[in-house]
Parts: C-alpha cells; sequence; structure tokens
C-alpha cells in the first residue's frame, strides 16, 4: 500500500511546478510521541504545512508516526488527529484537498517499543526507497516524548536505524534539555554517543516565533539606522517579557521540578535576549557565524547572585500541589511561578545597560515582547498638545517586539516614529491598518510605525521548516545549553531555599509584583509585602544572621555566602578609600582560586567607589602556568576583576613565572625580580591589604604543609611545590604577608568545614598548617567564613 501511495506522490509531485533536474531524494519522517498533546496541537500541523510548502522541492517524502500504543488503537488515534488538519486560508480548496488527501495516504503508524520494532521500521523504509528506485536524502526522528525516554530511543536509533551512508540524520529534541548544569551535562554526554552534534536540533519553539525570528534580520535590514545606536550610550534598557494568564493547575508535577526559570527564563527570553544584544555576523545568513555570536553574548554576560532576582507564586499553587500532587495539608512550596530577572553584559557595547527578564503565571494579561528602549536627552518647551509625535523628540523612543497576544493579539515589530522608518522585508511584512482604539506602553499606536506579518504562520511550522533546511541557529547547540545552565544554575541554587512572594492573582495583583533597580546593584520589590500575605506568623523566614565574633583570637565575620561576599567587598573599599586618603595609594595583594571569583565579580560591578585609580594590584601566589592559561591565576583575576575597572596599566603586576620562554627556572630569578619591585613600590615592603584563602590542607597562598621555606626567615618572595598539579607555584612568604597592615582571610563552602573545625582548635603551628602562621606583626587579621564552612 505505502509503495503505491510514495509512487502516486512522486507522479502528483511532477504535475506541480518544480525545479529542473531529477529528484532530490526521498526523506522519512517519523513522528516519536505521535499521539501526544504537542504532536496533536502542533506537530502534525507543522509536517502538513511542510509537505504543503515543499512538495514541489524535488524531494519525496513518506510521514511516520510512532509511539508506544499497539498497531490499531494508535492508528485510529493518530488518524483522527489527521484528519483535521487545515490548510492556510490564501490556499485554493481544491489544491488543500489534494494535498490533504496525499499527506494522510504517505502516512502510516507504527508501534515503536522495542528494538525489534525500530529494526522492522528500518527494512521498511529500505524496502520502500529499492522498490520505487529512489534515493534516501535523510531521515528526520522528532522526539516528541518525555527526556528520561531519549537515550534508550537514541541507542536504537543508532544501532538499528540509521540512514545509510550518504544519507543525512536529524534528531528533533523538545525541552527540557535537563535541570541544571549537571544534569544537562549528562544528558548531553549520553546523546554524544550516538548522534553527532551537526545532527541534533533542540527545539526552543520562541525561536519559531515570527517576532523573535525577525529580530536579526530587522538588525541587519536596519544597519544603517541601528549601527550608531544600538549600544550602552543611547540604549536605557532592554526587556523581554513573557506574562500568562493561567496558573500551574494540571501542571504543578512539572512545575514543582522546574519553576519559571527553568520553564521560561533559562530558554525562551535568554535566547530572544541573545537576538538583541549579540555582535551582528557579517552574514546573518550564516548559521555557523550566529551561532557562534550568540554564544559570544552568553558568555559576555555578568554572573547572576541571588539580589539579581525577584520571586513571586501565586497564592492558589501551594492548594493545587496538595491536590495534585496528594501532599499534605500544610505543604509549602517555595517554587516560583513569578520571576524578574537583573542581567548586565560586560561586553564594550552594552556596559552598564540593564537587561530585565520577567515571567510568571496568573497575571494581569497575557502578552510576549521584547523591548528596546532608548535614553532621551531632549527637553520640549512646546507643551505636550502642539507637538507632533512623528517628530517630538519627547516621546519615548523604543524597538518592539511583540510575539503575539496582548493589545495587538498577534505578532508585530513596531518603531516610534522619532527614531526612524524601518526598512522591512515587503514580502513577508507589511505595514499594519491604523487602530485609533488602541495604546502600548501608554503611547497610541500612531506613534509607532507597525508592521504585521503578511502570512502568520505557526512557530512549529517555521522550526520544521528549518529543520528540514538545515538551519542550525533556530536550534540550542550543546555548547550554547550548557553556557546556558552555566550562567542559570548558580541562581537557581541561591534561590533554592528562598520563600517567594505570595501574590492573589490576575489583576488583584496590582502593584504587588512591581520591582526596581537598587543602588546595590540588584533587584527589590517596590512595595511592602501586605500581612495577610504572609504565612501564618506574619514574617517571611530569613535566611540571614551576621554573627561577628572571634576566630582564633581574631574578628570573625560569618553569613550565607552571597552577604559574605557583599561585606567583604565592602571592607576591602573602605579600606582602599582609607589608604589613599592616608598616603594616595593602596597596594593590594589579592589570591588566586575558586573562592574569591564571586568577590572580584562583586568589585568589579556594584563598587564604583572604589579608588582603582590609586590601587596597585599583586599577586599574593601564581601557578607555573603561561598567564593565557586556564589554571593562571592572574587570567582569573583578569577575567573577572582588571578587565572590567579602570586600574592604570602599570598599577598591575603579575607574577614573572614565564620568563625566557621557561617557567619558573631558578636560574631565570623570577621570584628575586617581584621580590625587587615590591621593595621598590610598597613602602617598607608592607602591603596595604592581602587577602588569603585556606585550602583543605591548611595552606594558604601557595605555601603548603611541611615547606622547607617560605614559613620563616626574611620576607621574600620564593618558589615552592605544590602536591597537586600544576606542581610549581611562585608566592609570597609568609613573613612578607606578616608585614601587611590588614589580612582578610576568605573561607568558603561545606568542604572547608572540617579544615574550619580544626583550626578553631590548633595553636600556632605553620609547618603543619601554613595558614595559622598567619599573624600580622603589626596589623590586622579578619575571617570572612560562611556559614557553610562553619556550622557545616
Amino acid at each position: 500500500k505505502m509503495l503505491g501511495r510514495v509512487l502516486c506522490t512522486v507522479l502528483f509531485v511532477g504535475a506541480l511546478p518544480s525545479p529542473a533536474g531529477a529528484s532530490q531524494g526521498h526523506i522519512s519522517v517519523i513522528l516519536l510521541g505521535a499521539t501526544g498533546d504537542l504532536a496533536k496541537k502542533y506537530l502534525w500541523q507543522g509536517l502538513f504545512q511542510l509537505y504543503m510548502d515543499q512538495v514541489s522541492s524535488g524531494h519525496s517524502f513518506t510521514f511516520h508516526g510512532a509511539a508506544l500504543a499497539a498497531l490499531e488503537p494508535g492508528q485510529r488515534l493518530m488518524f483522527d488527529v489527521l484528519k483535521k488538519l487545515s490548510c492556510p486560508p490564501d490556499e485554493a480548496p481544491n489544491r488543500c484537498a489534494v494535498l490533504k488527501d496525499q499527506f494522510l495516504k504517505l502516512s502510516q503508524y507504527h508501534q515503536l517499543q522495542t528494538a525489534e520494532n525500530y529494526t522492522a521500521l528500518n527494512r521498511e523504509i529500505e524496502a520502500l526507497l529499492r522498490q520505487e528506485g529512489l534515493r534516501e536524502a535523510g531521515r528526520i526522528f522528532y522526539f516528541s516524548v518525555p527526556p528520561f525516554a531519549y537515550t534508550e530511543i537514541a541507542r536504537l536509533i543508532d544501532g538499528r536505524c540509521r540512514p545509510p551512508a550518504g544519507a543525512w540524520l536529524r534528531v528533533v529534541l523538545e525541552k527540557p534539555f535537563g535541570h541544571d548544569l549537571q544534569s544537562a551535562q549528562q544528558l548531553a554526554a549520553e546523546l554524544a554517543g550516538f548522534f553527532r552534534e551537526e545532527e541534533m536540533y533542540r527545539v526552543d519553539h520562541y525561536l519559531g516565533k515570527q517576532a523573535v525570528a525577525h529580530i536579526l534580520p530587522f538588525r541587519d535590514q536596519n544597519r544603517q539606522f541601528l549601527d550608531p545606536i544600538w549600544n550602552r550610550h543611547h540604549v536605557e534598557r532592554v526587556e523581554v517579557v513573557l506574562k500568562e494568564t493561567v496558573d500551574a493547575k494540571g501542571r504543578t508535577s512539572f512545575y514543582e521540578q522546574y519553576g519559571v526559570i527553568r520553564d521560561v527564563l533559562q530558554n525562551h527570553l535568554t535566547e530572544a535576549l541573545m537576538f538583541l544584544i549579540m555582535e551582528l555576523p557579517a552574514n546573518v545568513s550564516s548559521a555557523q557565524e550566529v551561532v557562534q555570536h550568540k554564544l559570544q553574548a552568553l558568555q559576555s554576560l555578568w554572573g547572576l547572585e541571588r539580589s539579581s532576582a525577584v520571586l513571586g507564586q501565586y497564592q492558589a499553587y501551594d492548594s493545587q500541589v496538595q491536590e495534585e500532587l496528594q501532599e499534605a495539608q500544610g505543604y509549602v512550596s517555595t517554587t516560583p511561578t513569578f520571576a524578574g530577572v537583573l542581567i548586565h553584559s560586560d561586553s564594550l557595547r552594552w556596559e552598564g545597560v540593564p537587561f530585565l527578564l520577567t515571567s510568571g503565571k496568573a497575571l494581569d494579561e497575557r502578552v510576549g515582547y521584547a523591548r528596546v528602549l532608548f535614553k532621551s536627552r531632549a527637553f520640549c518647551t512646546q507643551s505636550a498638545s502642539l507637538r507632533d509625535a512623528g517628530h517630538s523628540q519627547c516621546k519615548p523612543k523604543q524597538i518592539i517586539f511583540y510575539f503575539g497576544h496582548g493589545a495587538l493579539g498577534s505578532p508585530a515589530v513596531l518603531v516610534s516614529r522619532n527614531l526612524f522608518q524601518p526598512v522591512m522585508p515587503k514580502g513577508s511584512w507589511k505595514e499594519a491598518e491604523a487602530r485609533p482604539d488602541v495604546h502600548i506602553f501608554g503611547q497610541p499606536l500612531s506613534d509607532f510605525h507597525v508592521y504585521s506579518p503578511v502570512k502568520e504562520r505557526d512557530a512549529y511550522s517555521v522550526l520544521i521548516s528549518n529543520i528540514y533546511h538545515g538551519r542550525k541557529d533556530f536550534f540550542i547547540t550543546t555548547e550554547s545549553l550548557l553556557a546556558s545552565w552555566a550562567f542559570w544554575t548558580p541562581l537557581l541554587d541561591s534561590t533554592s531555599r528562598q520563600p517567594p512572594r505570595l501574590y492573589p492573582g490576575g489583576v488583584e495583583n496590582q502593584h504587588l509584583l512591581d520591582f526596581e533597580m537598587v543602588s546595590s546593584g540588584g533587584l527589590a520589590f517596590t512595595l511592602a509585602e501586605p500581612a495577610q500575605l504572609l504565612g501564618p506568623s506574619g514574617q517571611m523566614p530569613s535566611d540571614f544572621r551576621a554573627i561577628q565574633s572571634k576566630f582564633r583570637q581574631s574578628p570573625l565575620v560569618s553569613a550565607w555566602a552571597e552577604e559574605l561576599i557583599s561585606q567583604l567587598a565592602s571592607d576591602m573599599e573602605e579600606a582602599a578609600v582609607r589608604s589613599v586618603a592616608r598616603s594616595g595609594q593602596f597596594h593590594l595583594a589579592l589570591s588566586g582560586g575558586s573562592s574569591p571569583v564571586g568577590l572580584f565579580q562583586r568589585l568589579a560591578r556594584h563598587h564604583y567607589g572604589f579608588p582603582w585609580q590609586h590601587t596597585h594590584v599583586w599577586l599574593v601566589d601564581e601557578r607555573c602556568v603561561p598567564l593565557t592559561d586556564g589554571e593562571s591565576n592572574f587570567l582569573g583575576l583578569h577575567r573577572h576583576l582588571l578587565q572590567h575597572v579602570r586600574v592604570p596599566y602599570f598599577n598591575i603586576h603579575p607574577m614573572p613565572v614565564h620568563l625566557n620562554r621557561r617557567l619558573c627556572v631558578e636560574e631565570d630569578g623570577g621570584a628575586q625580580l617581584y621580590a625587587q619591585d615590591i621593595v621598590a613600590l610598597v613602602a617598607n615592603a608592607s602591603f596595604d591589604l592581602v587577602l588569603l584563602g585556606v585550602g583543605t590542607d591548611g595552606h594558604t597562598a601557595s605555601l603548603f604543609p611541611h615547606s622547607e621555606n617560605g614559613l620563616q626567615g626574611a620576607p621574600t618572595v620564593l618558589l615552592t611545590e605544590s602536591p597537586v598539579k600544576p606542581h610549581q607555584r611562585m608566592s609570597l612568604s609568609l613573613p612578607l604577608i606578616n608585614r601587611a597592615r590588614q589580612v582578610f582571610v576568605l573561607v568558603l563552602g561545606k568542604g572547608k568545614h572540617d579544615i574550619t573545625t580544626l583550626l578553631s582548635r590548633v595553636g600556632h603551628e605553620p609547618s603543619k598548617w601554613p595558614i595559622s602562621g598567619v599573624r600580622p606583626s603589626s596589623g590586622q587579621l579578619v575571617w570572612y567564613v560562611d556559614y557553610e564552612a562553619l556550622l557545616g
């Protein structure tokens, strides 16, 4: 039966207009999960649209619906869906009827449950091609199944249902792609065992929305207008927003596991933001260039802190969870159903520009948009009633990519008339009709040039077409996926126990979810939380207590890590300001490793009063690797701090570990050179502030237990040996560290709990635990230890 259908279609295709030349080959499309909700709502319609668009392309097609259900019930369910497929309004009824009939004839149901089922499907495809004399162009496997099934299905496709050499394989994967960085890495590693990177297409359906998909072409076609203003000097802020009126009822099982950040912000909104802020490639049609530029934009984002987000949860959520998941009465969930997140980039183009990502359920309207708001430098003397909206520089200036729904009800691109009249592709976008009753962000629609698609297309139809054409820039690569999870996971971890603000839902939210950017560099809700929305005690539980007491007879500051780093950064700035007032300069010696990264980022982003112009930055220790090596302490310091602040070039003092094209060779005298520089520039070789860490073995700087030198004697710089790679190090000696005016020791994380407990009990034994030998001779020692290190 199927053979006749394909032959019939090949003959039918020949009767339609088609490009000159022989058949381009046959494509088999296998939809896994063919009777599921997503397939019913979007995927079959998208595949039918692909067939309508490509029936004259020279390819022949067959469509294989697959699921776990047995043949007869599965076939019945699938064909119930196929009978309801529709053509676009502009399709001629006769052609539509013929195409739909052909599509149904080319579609077949298979039960795919066992390895033998996959073998049988492969045999059937091969037999079909062989008997009809068709060349195989490729196979598309669309995974509309839960992610836990991906690995097993991937193994069966790779082992039993791959197309032969010369034909391509495209595997389409639906989100969620993991739950955090670790789970995404695990899933990516498993799939990489079966598929090559170019074979995988991870779907984010927002990339198929017409307004989102047009961001890059719009930027490209309007370079002449946008190049001068698409930067920090002209853009006030960028917003990417998705609001929903529905709640999570019926989906609480999914929502309890994922929440709004994983569901919407980490994928849909981040992807739209990347299109807005990435550097434009020379050729926006090059998928490879677009993917690379998007990745670079993602990697330029500052790390997120707990203070970067405000979180909310609609009031009925807990009771819905109790009902649907059979949780006990009184169960309290901390899963957010609303989030606002503030993001910054360290790129030169966007330095200082806030990016706001916001999404939530049970809000007042359903709408999605990406909005670029420009700064206004104008003062308009004439009254507003006398101004021409098209030319008044006092009206807001903005570009809005409107995803759909809301006041407009459909996708659109809007450009303020007082900016410019954009270039739009006439074949696919048209100027929208005037609608005097509609206002956008408080402005009448007449204040904008408004464009809508000539032909509205469902996002899945757009993406399925891009899969057919092999356009990877509309999909998520493994590298981008892991970079996105690396960006979002720290925020998810730091807010996992944070109680979200409760809100009633809908229009009753009033101003309860309004938030603002605060001077500390984060976000905060504008209004205090009403007492009736709080828990039974009327109080929100607090994570934060400041412990200020003694540790090893020296002052101790302790809090949760984020608050602790905030306090340490403030204390360092205060020390710097005091030192500059006293002597005109501030000599700061910094340790490397992972512990101070958050501190460096905090200093770079929130401490604009830090006297960097008068600061000399020194290294406490360095690994004997080139300064461009990922293990280099200086490279880490440069990435997270120095490149973001204005320290004079001559005030930066990396350790000379790489001399005469050799690393840390005694005869090259690198340690002596560094010691000489310190003596020459630092009064009395006494640093104003030294920042240290503590290793789990009690080492500090690169001074390790049982070191032969560096723990006593004359103040100096020396080469040392580490028990872990890279073994060779350069370090300040303990006597040199102890000449400092102030020494701050930063200790973070549960992994440091055992050594912290031990150090609280032992005396002055630097040969066993070098950190115990830190006792500034005429200065102050302060310990900054987070709760996890202090309390376990």
